[in-house]
């Protein structure tokens, strides 16, 4: 991708409660920053409508019911007796997804304006010079910067 991150997306784990947004190649470190920020006004001024709020919800849908091939029924299978997931939780998840409204939307950004703030916590994988430009840039964020290899 031309200037921009080579992918990006945004993850939410109900198990440990941890929603995170990630970009993978970026090299824009603190718009990307700027742009996770806004989701919380993005979120609350969105007007989805009802035929795009369908395919949203049919593509989930298709994510969490995927075909798997052998190996990977396996292994999920491994991981939700691990984790205690059981069918009754699996279904009860298909039945928010299908149940989403435009409200939901608000509610999320309600969510996740009470976490934002000085609180949140920012964790990058960058080169060196990145890192040094982001703190120069915006010393206000507090960055630590961690040598790890």
């Amino acid at each position: 991708v031309s200037g921009g991150a080579y992918g990006g997306f945004s993850d939410f784990d109900s198990h440990s409660g941890m929603f995170t947004y990630l970009s993978y190649r970026d090299p824009n470190l603190l718009k990307t920053l700027d742009n996770y920020d806004a989701t919380v006004d993005f979120l609350r001024n969105l007007d989805i409508g009802k035929e795009e709020l369908t395919k949203s919800i049919i593509g989930t849908i298709g994510d969490i019911d995927s075909y798997q091939l052998p190996d990977s029924k396996g292994y999920t299978a491994l991981m939700r007796h691990l984790l205690n997931v059981s069918d009754d939780e699996r279904q009860e998840r298909r039945e928010q997804i299908l149940g989403t409204s435009q409200k939901d939307f608000k509610d999320f950004a309600d969510a996740l304006e009470a976490v934002r703030g000085a609180d949140a916590t920012s964790v990058t994988v960058a080169s060196a010079e990145a890192a040094k430009k982001a703190v120069a840039e915006r010393p206000e964020l507090n960055f630590v910067v961690k040598n790890v290899m």
